[in-house]
This record gives structure tokens, sequence and C-alpha cells, in this order.
């Protein structure tokens, strides 16, 4: 260790050899002048002159590294930094591998610097919905939900379409189903009353329209079906009965006459529909016809298959079109076509074959 040495067997001031001595304007803690200082073994080099901070203070020298508290100090208060996070200070590996590798790296170095930034990230608008609507909002907003009148009009023309779709199926389904069920029924009402009354023996001076008084068969068709005075829709085809033309102009022959055409009318679809396959009756078929007294069994002969509704000349006693061409007990069936729809008549003619009594039983005809 080298001993301090007084100034005059250090050489003096003129010798290389001599004691550094802190200048007047030496940093706050430095050591003093009057203690003991190491000898330095070169003359120090002269330091510049010290610049006076404008805030007061005496600016670093720049052989010295600036502390952080002289860092702070230094800079004015309006160009601080705001506080933030510590920068991590765990040293970052260097990349390793190719160029995407490094790549790679530097972007993620860039991401964290600017993390530790003085600028924060913008906070998030407020949602519209979280502040009162303005009165023009508010009244954009109802008009908006308010239909428009082409929007309500649409509605409205859809929902009187659905419900006359519903009315139609409704419709349908009674014509096609219902009233074959209910003319079922009362057919079958009106047979049994024409059996219990011969089984009474009441005899009719007169019948009445829309009263049973005879029971038609068509074996190839499987048809049984009550015959009343008269052709009234309501009071008879609806009920699923055949009628009697009998009235005015239209009157023709009952079964029991001795010579004319009997001819009767029935509907092809709905209402218990009885002739609604007498288009696929063939020369030769049976068509009977029980009465109180006898049965009565027609072949049928031909068929016109369509014909104006004001064309009365096929129910003549000599039909026209018939191929009859003499008086004789023949039998008309005439009936709507084409199906569902009244526009035409369907014509089917015969002729008498056999008159057998009830007492002697059925004729062939039914008994096969």
């Amino acid at each position: 260790m080298t001993a301090v040495r007084p100034e005059h067997e250090a050489g003096g001031h003129g010798s290389p050899w001599f004691r550094a001595t802190n200048p007047p304007d030496t940093e706050p803690g430095a050591p003093q002048s009057g203690a003991p200082q190491p000898v330095n073994a070169y003359p120090a080099p002269p330091r510049p002159a010290t610049a006076h901070s404008p805030y007061g203070r005496q600016a670093p020298d720049e052989t010295m590294p600036l502390r952080a508290e002289d860092t702070r100090s230094a800079l004015p208060e309006s160009g601080r930094p705001e506080p933030g996070p510590e920068p991590s200070r765990e040293p970052t590996p260097p990349p390793t591998g190719g160029r995407a590798e490094r790549r790679k790296a530097a972007k993620a170095r860039g991401r964290r610097r600017a993390g530790t930034g003085k600028h924060k990230p913008a906070a998030p608008a407020p949602a519209a919905s979280d502040r009162p609507l303005t009165r023009v909002e508010a009244r954009r907003a109802a008009r908006a939900r308010k239909e428009s009148v082409g929007v309500v009009a649409s509605r409205v023309v859809g929902e009187l379409f659905i419900t006359f779709g519903l009315v139609m199926l409704l419709f349908v389904t009674y014509q096609l189903w219902w009233t074959n069920i209910r003319a079922g029924l009362e057919a079958d009402e009106a047979k049994k009353g024409i059996e219990d009354a011969w089984a009474e023996g009441r005899k009719p001076d007169a019948f009445e329209p829309g009263q049973g008084f005879a029971i038609m068969y068509i074996p190839k068709l499987d048809v049984v079906v009550p015959i009343a005075e008269g052709i009234d829709k309501e009071k008879v085809l609806d009920r699923g009965m055949v009628g009697h033309y009998a009235e005015g102009a239209l009157k023709t022959a009952m079964p029991s006459d001795k010579q004319g055409n009997f001819a009767v009318a029935g509907h092809r679809n709905t209402h218990g529909e009885p002739f609604r396959y007498v288009n696929r009756l063939t020369q030769g078929d049976p068509i009977v016809v029980e009465t109180q007294d006898a049965y009565y069994t027609y072949e049928m002969t031909g068929i016109l298959p369509q014909t104006p509704p004001s064309n009365v000349s096929v129910i003549q006693p000599v039909p026209e079109g018939s191929g009859f061409t003499r008086p004789g007990r023949y039998i008309t069936l005439t009936t709507c076509t084409p199906e569902f729809t009244s526009t035409y008549r369907m014509i089917v003619w015969g002729k008498m074959v056999d008159e057998r009594p009830r007492s002697k039983g059925k004729p062939d005809a039914l008994v096969g």
C-alpha cells in the first residue's frame, strides 16, 4: 500500500506526482478536499466547464454515467413518462435456426417493447345500448319497428288465402266424405221403411214426391238403392236415393205399365253416388227393380256417354238414340258427367226381359 506523502515530497504542483483535489463545484457526496486522496499515476485530463441545467441543477459530466435519479430530474415535469410496468430483465435468448426463426424472434421482441410503451390502449367505446337514445334516434327506432302498409297488406292477403284454403279443404272433405256417409244412412233408412210398408201390406193410392216405392239392384256394380217419386235434389237425390221422372212434361211410365219408358236419375258423385260406375255396364248386364208386387228385370242395351241436360228426348216413351224403334217396356238411367261436374248427362238404356211376382221369389239375376 502506498503511503500518502506530504505535498513538498510529492514534488509540488510542478511534479507529475500530485494529489487530485475536488473542484469547488463537485457533486454532492464526493470526498472533501481535506480528505486524503489516492495518488494518480498520470495527470488527470482537464475537466470541461460544467454547464448549469436550466432547471437549477448542475448538468452531469459527460465522463460520468447518468444515474436514474439524475435522468428523472433532468426532464421537465410535462415530459416525464407515465409510470408503467417495469420491462422484463430476463435476457432474450439469441435466435436459433434459420432466417425465419430470427424474424419471428425479432417480431416477438418488438411486440414486448410495444407493450411497455407509455401509451396505453384506448378503452373501448361504450355500447350504443348503454346510453339513452336521443329524440331523433328514438323516432327513427320507432319508425323502424313500425310495419309498412305493404307488409301489413301482404300479411292480410296471406291470412285470407290460408283461410280460404282451409275452407275449401273442409268443403271438399264434406262433399266427398261426409255427404256419402249421411246419404248412405238416409238411404238405408228409406229402404227399411219401404220394406216395412210392404210387410204390413200398405198400398198407397198415389206416391207423393219424395216417397220411396221401389228398390233397384245392379248386381255388377253391387248397387242396392231405394227409388223415390220425383227428382227433387234435396228430398230425393241428396238423400242417396234414385228419383223417378214423374212430374209435368218429364213424367214417365212405371215399371208395372204394359208400355212405356221407366226413367230415373241419380248422383254420380257425392251424396251416396249410386250411379258412380254406370259407365262400366255392358250389353246384357241385368238391372232389377223390386216393387211391392213383383221383380222387373231389364238388360242393358246401350249407352250415350254425353248429351246436354236439355235433351229430354232420351226419356221419351221411345227414347231417341237408344236404338229402339217401337214402343216397349224400357228403362233409362241418367246421371251427370264428367265426374264431379253437372255439365252434361250420361244415359244408359235397357229393356225389360222378365217380370216375376214377389211371391215366386227372387229372379235368377239376384239369386246368383
